[in-house]
């Protein structure tokens, strides 16, 4: 396959992925087992150590985590590589998810209480900081997925959602250019500024690793990483 035996100019040597579409045929992520083996199989020359599952959970895309979890152990039972799989969830903050945070349900990152949430790209959910509260409020640890690409946030809500505590995950192929320049210089400014606490592929389909092999850091940069998941 063209995409192996390429060298990426990022040192993705014990990377943990915490973001991704892989577990297939559960949401627009991968759809065949096979495309995910191959992507697990790229992401071992890639040096990638541990790699989070987090299919979707939203009104469009109800799925349950006793079915997720099903699915995810028929899954590792497929793969035989070295790569440490995990199972979370990616959920939108939507009516849907304040009906699963009452039941208690939740697919968390690793043995801790960190939730990956996101929102409409373009609209800011109107009761956005009370669920994150309610979050915080149920011993939740708020991780929002890809800041970066939200058009409705300034740099100042930025600074607010950091000072309440929220984690902040970045898309590696934000830092290519894939969704845009605007996205990117937005990325690279929460970068410069400290404020991502890890970073993620949010990966949907094979063809996205050739954008990591895009990516450019500055001198002494490096991919942030999680201490705490």
């Amino acid at each position: 396959m063209w995409l192996f035996n390429k060298k990426y100019p990022v040192d993705f040597n014990g990377f943990k992925d915490c973001h991704s579409h892989i577990l297939p045929g559960v949401d627009d992520g991968v759809q065949k087992i096979e495309d995910s083996l191959l992507i697990l199989k790229e992401y071992e020359r890639m040096g990638i150590s541990e790699v989070v599952f987090t299919p979707h959970i939203m009104e469009d895309v109800p799925n349950t985590p006793s079915d997720l979890r099903k699915r995810f152990a028929a899954f590792k039972e497929a793969y035989h590589g070295p790569i440490s799989l995990h199972l979370a969830a990616e959920y939108m903050i939507d009516h849907h998810f304040e009906e699963l945070l009452a039941s208690g349900d939740l697919l968390t990152h690793g043995e801790g209480n960190h939730i990956l949430v996101e929102t409409s790209y373009f609209n800011r959910p109107s009761d956005m900081d009370r669920i994150l509260f309610d979050l915080q409020s149920e011993g939740y640890e708020p991780i929002l997925a890809h800041p970066e690409r939200y058009m409705y946030m300034d740099l100042e809500e930025y600074g607010k959602l950091k000072d309440k505590g929220i984690l902040f995950q970045m898309n590696l192929a934000s830092l290519s250019g894939m969704y845009g320049t605007h996205v990117k210089q937005r990325a690279e400014y929460l970068m410069k500024n400290g404020h991502y606490d890890m970073a993620g592929s949010d990966i949907h389909r094979i063809s996205m690793i050739q954008a990591y092999k895009a990516i450019r850091l500055k001198n002494g940069q490096s991919l942030p990483m999680p201490e705490h998941i």
